[in-house]
C-alpha cells in the first residue's frame, strides 16, 4: 500500500512543478534525434516457431560490427526467455535516405553451409530492434495481410532442394517530428526514470522514431566486384529480383555478400502510439464471448449456491432449531445427508501437511498472478521493456512468500489444533513449489545445453536465482509463518468423534464427480488459454490483459461456486473426506488445461519438430499446470472450509 502512495506522490509532484499537460507512463524513455545523427540496430536471439530453441545472431556467418560484438545489458526476465541482445553493424543516419554495402563473408565451408540451410528449413527468424522497436514485416497469404515481428533468414522454393539466402534489407523507418509541445514523458524502460522538464524541451526536439518496417530479399551478387566495397559504401539502389535464378543460393564454397537500404518517411504517429501496431487487438469479438460464456457458467452455479443456502440450508437448520431436544434426538435417528457427518466434519485430513503446504503455495501464487495482471492491466508491464513482466513475477513471487507461510501455518494449525511443527510446514512450503520447478527446468536446461541454444540458463543466473530465493522469500515464509502461530485460533463449531463413521458405499466413485467439476472453471479459461499459448509459443505480442483481469476474477468466482456445490453434495451422501476434495474440484482445472495444451501442441503447433522442442514445451506446460493447480485448488478449499465452518456453526450440538 505505501508503495502505491509512493507513486501517486512522485506523479503528483511531477504534474505540480513542471505543470505539464499530460504524461506518458508506459515503454522506455524517449529518444529524439537530429538529421545525420547516427543510430545502429540491435539484433536478438534467432526464432522459429518450428523449434522453438533460440540462437545466437552471430552463429550464423552474418557480418559484424567494426568495433567487434557487443552483448547488451539483460534483465532476469531476458535471460530466462532466451533473449540475447547484440549490437550489430547496420547503421541508420537520420534522414538520410541510402544504399548501403555491409560486407562480403569468405566462401561458406561445409559446416556454414548445412547450418544456414538447416536454419532456413527449420523456419528461424532474425529479430532486429531500432531504438527499441522490433522490426515489423508484413505478408500477404490468401488477400489478407499478415504481420510479423522479424524477417527469415532465407526461404526454400516450393519443389525444390535449393535454399535462398536473405542478404538485403529494406527498412522503412517512419519519424515524427518533436517540437517539446508540453507533453511531460515519464519513462520506464532501458534508461530508467524520467521526465523532460520545460528547460529541457528545445535540446529534446527533433525527430522522434515511431516506426521500423523490414522488406528482406535476396539479391545475386558478385562477390569478387562487391569485396572492392568498404563498409558503409553507398552503393547504386538495387531492386529486389522476382526470378528465383538471380536470388543468392546457399551452397558450399559460396561467398555472400550482404546490403541494405533505408528509407525515412514522416508519419503522424506520436511517440506514445508507437506500439500500437504491435499490440493491436485481434478477435476482440472471441474475447467478449469468452466473458459472456463464463458469465453464464457463474450464474447457472451462483443459482444452485443460492438454493443451498436459502431453500435447503436454512429450511432444515430453522425446522431442526424449532424442535426440543427431545424431538431433535429422535430426529437424529431419523436424520440423513450432512447433518449426521456432524462429529466427522472436521476430522484431520490424510496428508494435513501436504495440504497446508500445497495451499500455502497456492495463495503465493494467486497472489503472484492477481497483482501482475492487475499491474499490466494499468500499463505498467510495457512490452517496450523486454524481460519486465517475467522479472516482476519473480520479484512478486518472492515476496509474497510471507502471506504463503502464513497461510500455510495458520491452515496446520487449525487442523492440528497445536503450533508444534510450524518451521517444518513453513520450509516446505518455501520449498514445494521452487523445487519443482527446479527439477523441471534442470531436466530442460541439459537438454538445451546440449542443442547450444541461448534459452540454456547460465549457471550464473542459477546462482542468482538461488540466492534470490534463499535470502528474500525463505526468511519471508518463516517470518509468514511465526505470524501465523501468533494469529487468533480458528475454533471448529463442533466437536470431532472419536471413532469414524462409516461412510455408506456409492455407486460410483466420488472422483468422477471431482474431475468432472474442472470442466466448468476451463470452460471460463480456456478461449484466453488460447491467445496465451499463441503469444509464448507463436511470437505474438498478447497485451490484452483487462480481458485477463475479467478472465481471472471470474475464474476465482467459478472456482469457488465449483467446490461449495461438490463439497454440499459430498456431505449430503455423509461422505465427510470433504478436505482433498474440495481442493481438487477446482484444482482438477489444471488437468485440462494440461491436456489442452497437449491438443495445442499435436494441432496448433503442427510445425514443432525435435524431442527437445517437444520436451520444453510439455516442460513449460507442466509447470504451467501445476502452478493452475496449486492457485485454485487453494480458491476451492478456503471457499469450502469457510462454507463448511458457517454451516455447521449454525446447528445446536448439546
Amino acid at each position: 500500500m505505501s508503495s502505491i502512495s509512493g507513486w501517486a506522490s512522485f506523479l503528483v509532484l511531477v504534474l505540480f512543478i513542471n505543470s505539464c499537460g499530460g504524461f506518458y507512463l508506459p515503454g522506455s524513455y524517449m529518444h529524439t534525434y537530429s538529421t545525420d545523427n547516427e543510430i545502429y540496430a540491435k539484433v536478438n536471439s534467432l526464432t522459429s516457431i518450428e523449434t522453438e530453441l533460440p540462437f545466437s545472431y552471430y552463429s550464423l556467418p552474418y557480418c559484424q560490427p567494426k568495433d567487434g560484438v557487443k552483448k547488451s545489458a539483460e534483465n532476469l526476465g531476458e535471460l530466462l526467455m532466451g533473449d540475447q541482445i547484440d549490437n550489430s553493424p547496420y547503421r541508420f543516419r537520420i534522414n538520410k535516405n541510402e544504399t548501403v554495402y555491409l560486407c562480403t563473408t569468405n566462401p561458406l565451408s561445409e559446416a556454414e553451409a548445412k547450418l544456414l540451410k538447416q536454419r532456413t528449413r527449420d523456419l528461424y527468424q532474425v529479430n532486429m530492434i531500432l531504438d527499441n522497436l522490433p522490426a515489423l514485416r508484413y505478408a500477404k497469404q490468401k488477400d489478407v495481410n499478415i504481420q510479423w515481428t522479424g524477417f527469415p533468414i532465407g526461404f526454400t522454393p516450393p519443389g525444390s532442394n535449393d535454399d535462398y539466402i536473405i542478404n538485403h534489407l529494406k527498412f522503412r523507418v517512419s519519424v515524427h517530428e518533436y517540437e517539446g509541445s508540453g507533453v511531460e514523458i515519464i519513462g520506464t524502460g532501458d534508461d530508467g526514470m524520467g521526465v523532460i522538464s520545460e528547460a529541457d524541451k528545445k535540446k529534446a526536439s527533433g525527430f522522434e522514431i515511431v516506426q521500423f518496417e523490414v522488406v528482406p530479399c535476396s539479391i545475386k551478387y558478385d562477390p569478387e566486384q562487391m569485396k572492392k566495397h568498404q563498409m558503409y559504401d553507398v552503393i547504386d539502389p538495387v531492386v529486389c529480383p522476382t526470378e528465383i535464378e538471380k536470388s543468392q543460393i546457399i551452397s558450399e564454397q559460396q561467398s555472400v555478400s550482404f546490403t541494405y537500404e533505408v528509407e525515412f518517411v514522416k508519419s503522424d504517429i506520436r511517440w506514445p502510439s508507437r506500439w500500437d501496431a504491435y499490440l493491436r487487438m485481434e478477435g476482440a469479438r472471441v474475447h467478449w464471448f469468452s466473458i459472456l460464456n463464463s458469465l453464464m457458467v457463474i450464474f447457472f452455479l451462483a443459482g444452485i449456491v443460492f438454493v443451498i443456502f436459502l431453500r435447503t440450508v436454512r429450511r432444515d437448520l430453522t425446522r431442526y432449531e424449532e424442535l426440543d431436544k427431545e424431538s431433535q434426538a429422535q430426529m437424529n435417528e431419523e436424520l440423513s445427508g450432512w447433518k449426521l457427518v456432524v462429529g466427522d466434519v472436521f476430522r484431520e485430513p490424510e496428508c494435513a501437511k501436504l495440504l497446508c503446504v500445497m495451499v500455502g503455495d497456492g495463495v503465493q501464487i494467486l497472489g503472484m498472478a492477481a497483482v501482475t495482471i492487475v499491474f499490466a492491466a494499468l500499463g505498467f508491464m510495457s512490452p517496450a521493456s523486454r524481460g519486465m513482466l517475467l522479472t516482476g513475477m519473480i520479484i512478486l513471487y518472492l515476496f509474497l512468500g510471507i502471506f504463503a507461510g502464513y497461510v500455510g501455518v495458520r491452515a496446520w494449525r487449525t487442523i492440528k489444533g497445536t503450533s508444534e511443527g510450524w518451521r517444518s510446514v513453513s520450509w516446505s512450503v518455501a520449498c514445494f513449489f521452487p523445487g519443482i520447478v527446479f527439477v523441471i527446468l534442470t531436466i530442460l536446461n541439459f537438454l538445451l545445453w546440449g542443442s547450444k541454444s541461448t534459452s540454456a540458463i547460465p549457471i550464473s543466473v542459477y546462482f542468482i536465482l538461488f540466492s534470490l530465493w534463499f535470502c528474500i522469500s525463505v526468511p519471508l515464509t518463516l517470518l509468514g509463518g511465526f505470524l501465523g502461530t501468533k494469529a487468533e485460533e480458528i475454533q471448529y463449531p463442533v466437536r470431532t468423534n472419536q471413532i469414524p463413521r462409516e461412510i455408506p458405499a456409492r455407486k460410483y466413485p466420488s472422483w468422477l464427480l471431482v474431475l468432472g467439476a474442472g470442466t466448468l472453471p476451463f470452460g471460463t479459461l480456456f478461449i484466453e488459454l488460447f491467445f496465451i499459448l499463441s503469444s509464448i509459443w507463436l511470437g505474438r505480442f498478447y497485451y490484452v490483459f483487462g480481458f485477463l483481469l475479467i478472465v481471472l476474477t471470474m475464474l476465482i468466482i467459478v472456482c469457488a461456486e465449483v467446490s461449495v456445490v461438490l463439497t454440499y453434495m459430498h456431505l449430503c451422501v455423509e461422505d465427510w473426506r470433504w478436505w482433498w476434495k474440495a481442493f481438487y474440484a477446482s484444482g482438477s482445472v489444471s488437468l485440462y488445461v494440461f491436456l489442452y495444451s497437449i491438443n495445442y501442441l499435436v494441432f496448433d503447433l503442427q510445425s514443432l519438430s525435435g524431442f527437445v522442442s517437444a520436451m520444453l514445451y510439455l516442460g513449460y506446460s507442466l509447470i504451467m499446470a501445476v502452478a493452475i493447480m496449486l492457485s485454485t485448488g487453494t480458491i476451492g478449499l478456503l471457499t469450502s472450509f469457510y462454507f463448511v465452518h458457517y454451516l455447521f456453526s449454525s446447528v445446536k450440538i448439546d
